[in-house]
This record gives structure tokens, sequence and C-alpha cells, in this order.
């Protein structure tokens, strides 16, 4: 086992010694510096960017279009509708039997049937 002895004098009158002043940083490490700065700048612009484009082109696409539906759709005798898809310019129904039924958007004249369109 080893003792070390720590003795530690101090005077009133001592003066502390002041540490040495740093030079500043190598010139590499400068650049390097610059760099980081720049690219936290750039980044923190960027998220500003993306939030602000988000705030204002969001509300106009996530706007609530109205759905003018018809109140009747004749379907043909004997089917039961299953599902309905509103397209831009058509109503889609596809019965129970399996056919898909598609109709103008008033819903009054059947353009076009597809007989066991599932699977």
């Amino acid at each position: 086992m080893v003792t070390v002895k720590i003795s530690r004098s101090f005077s009133k009158g001592s003066a502390m010694v002041q540490a040495p002043t740093p030079e500043g940083l190598p010139p590499s490490l400068k650049i390097l510096k610059g760099l980081v700065i720049g690219l936290t700048l750039t980044m923190i612009i960027a998220v500003i960017t993306v939030v602000w484009l988000l705030v204002t082109r969001m509300p106009s696409a996530l706007a609530q279009r109205s759905l003018i539906l018809p109140q009747n759709i004749a379907l043909p005798v004997g089917e039961k509708a299953q599902s309905f898809t509103l397209g831009p310019n058509y109503l889609t129904v596809i019965t129970q039997s399996g056919a898909l039924l598609v109709f103008s958007l008033d819903g009054t004249k059947l353009l076009k049937t597809i007989p066991n369109a599932l699977p």
C-alpha cells in the first residue's frame, strides 16, 4: 500500500495563479464552427418555412367539400346496395350480387352495368 501525504498551506497574503488565457481556436476548427453555425441557421429557417407552408396551404386542402347526394337511386329489380362510391362525375353502387352499377351524379340515369365485378 502506498501512502501519499497531501499538504495544503495557504497564507493570507498568497495570490492565486491565473490560468492562461486561451489563444482561440485553430483555423480548421474556426471553419468548422462557421459551417456548423451556418447549417444550424439553415435548418432553423427550413423548419420555419415548412411550418409556414403547412399553416397557410393545408386549411384550403383540408376544407370540407359539401356532398350533394341524390335523394333516391333507382336500382334494378331485386338488387340491394352493398357499397356506394362518389366519383368526380359519377356514382357507383356495388350490389350484394356483385354487380357494379355506374350512375350519373343525380342518380337517375344508369350509365353502365358490370355484372360479377367482385372476385
